[in-house]
């Protein structure tokens, strides 16, 4: 198969019960273009019903079957309608990578009178020493479902914290008193807020072992419903590495040992990444978060930008086998949690990046193949309308990457605004060289070797007119205009 190019395929603010449709009628465009895995949004029913984004989990086991939460289908459709569209992806070669969000559960069916410990929000490491009694939601018994699939109630012995008690009415971070980590939260989580094990809404207890055993049927099951290539996993600074260890583990003997696993660890500090990579004896990869921060800082400043130092920090530059790279997703998406949009002009600029070079795994994101319009809340308390473009040349990049970058590399980073790189290509597969400036127009000289010698090269994106010939040593002289890219390809492989 192609190398691997992941696409995220949607975002906060689609519209309802559409999206299983759309992608399988998107599947022979997106295997043309040189995409070869499809991430779809959780396919479960979400606590909000038919408004669910899906991480609002309510019921693993109910993908568009069960009246629960006022609808049968999720927000994305039916479990007709999903079956109908992994089998498009699979038929057109592509691979299907789902969402798995095992760190919290939302819309309990019942209450239970309870123990809880007041934790300090901004340092849940401060749990206070007296318990008192309170009602919380946290007994789940999937009544539309009767059953079906898994009979597996959830109770409070399934989770650690919850963020509401009633009788007394309260929000916060209260530990549930239960037999597991002697009151303690969770370990290897992230260190943010003292212990980051507590996210929102009931938090799921990973050393409950019923609750371990579980979610672990819940893989093999799902397989066995639709199918299944890999996972996204939701969450994981909040989630201990060892149980994403041993479930990936699992699921690679259960399911196949090929399964594509990347988890969301978003955190902007290589090192942070690092360690959690070490914790989980390098079994998955890790979206790349320090690359996606770069993107957007060098968008905001322009030709104030040094190009040279995109790479620094980043997870793709010390660990390119156990990083996904991405220029945007739907938390940074305007409006949402993180929040870090990359500016229109920059992003075929930094999806070159990502897609041209050898390292990481790069992954496109919906609105930037097919746009996006939408109105939410901002941080101010006022409704904005946001338009996002689609990015033009993204489809031709993406058909760039399986055509033409291929082989070893070369770098040109030549310059604090222009910057570029070489793929020299293939027995079997030829290579490029790209080109992009943050500045005025600019060119750069490619050493090719002899084997190229008058060579025409044009600009496969059709950014620049004419072409480039290479002189008798091989030697290239390629340009782009300003805030842009180029991408010369041998005029004989097209």
């Amino acid at each position: 198969m192609s190398q691997r190019t992941l696409i995220q395929f949607f975002h906060w603010y689609l519209p309802e019960g559409r999206l299983w449709d759309d992608t399988a009628a998107a599947a022979p465009g997106l295997a043309e273009m040189g995409v070869t895995d499809v991430w779809l949004p959780p396919a479960t029913k979400g606590a909000s019903g038919a408004m669910s984004v899906g991480y609002d989990t309510y019921d693993l086991f109910d993908l568009g079957e069960f009246d629960q939460k006022g609808t049968v289908p999720t927000k994305y459709g039916t479990r007709a309608a999903l079956e109908t569209a992994c089998a498009a992806l699979r038929d057109h070669g592509l691979r299907v990578i789902h969402d798995v969000v095992f760190d919290h559960k939302m819309g309990a069916d019942e209450t239970e009178r309870v123990q809880v410990r007041r934790a300090n929000p901004e340092n849940r490491t401060e749990i206070e020493d007296e318990a008192f009694d309170a009602t919380t939601h946290t007994r789940f018994t999937f009544p539309g479902r009767a059953g079906a699939h898994s009979r597996f109630v959830w109770d409070h012995k399934c989770f650690s914290g919850v963020d509401r008690i009633e009788d007394p009415e309260e929000d916060g971070v209260f530990r549930l008193v239960n037999q597991y980590g002697d009151g303690e939260w969770n370990e290897e989580v992230d260190d943010e807020l003292g212990n980051f094990d507590f996210l929102m809404g009931a938090d799921v207890e990973f050393r409950n072992r019923a609750v371990y055993e579980e979610l672990k049927f819940w893989g093999r099951w799902l397989a066995e419903q639709v199918p299944v290539d890999g996972f996204r996993l939701d969450a994981a600074k909040h989630i201990p590495a060892w149980f994403f260890l041993d479930w990936v583990g699992h699921c690679r003997d259960s399911i196949s040992p090929d399964l594509f696993v990347v988890a969301e660890y978003w955190h902007p500090d290589r090192d942070a990444l690092a360690t959690y990579l070490e914790r989980t004896d390098h079994q998955l990869s890790l979206f790349d978060a320090a690359l996606v921060h770069r993107f957007h800082d060098a968008a905001r400043a322009g030709a104030d930008y040094d190009l040279r130092t995109i790479f620094d920090g980043t997870l793709v530059q010390s660990q390119p086998d156990h990083a996904v790279t991405l220029v945007a997703n739907h938390d940074t998406q305007p409006l949402q949690a993180l929040e870090a949009p990359v500016e229109d002009w920059f992003k075929p600029l930094a999806y070159a990046l990502i897609l041209l070079r050898e390292g990481g795994v790069p992954c496109l994101f919906h609105p930037d193949l097919y746009g996006a319009s939408y109105a939410d809340t901002g941080n101010d308390g006022q409704t904005h309308d946001i338009t996002l473009a689609p990015v033009a040349c993204l489809a031709k990049l993406t058909q760039a990457r399986q055509r033409f970058a291929h082989g070893p590399q070369t770098d040109l980073f030549a310059s604090a605004t222009c910057i570029g790189f070489i793929r020299h290509g293939t027995a079997e597969a030829p290579g490029c060289v790209t080109i992009l400036s943050n500045g005025e127009p600019a060119s750069l000289s490619a050493e090719l070797g002899p084997d190229h010698a008058g060579a025409s090269f044009v600009d496969w994106l059709g950014h620049c007119e004419g072409e480039c010939v290479a002189d008798e040593a091989g030697r290239l002289e390629v340009r782009c205009e300003g805030g842009s890219v180029s991408v010369w390809v041998n005029k004989a492989a097209l």
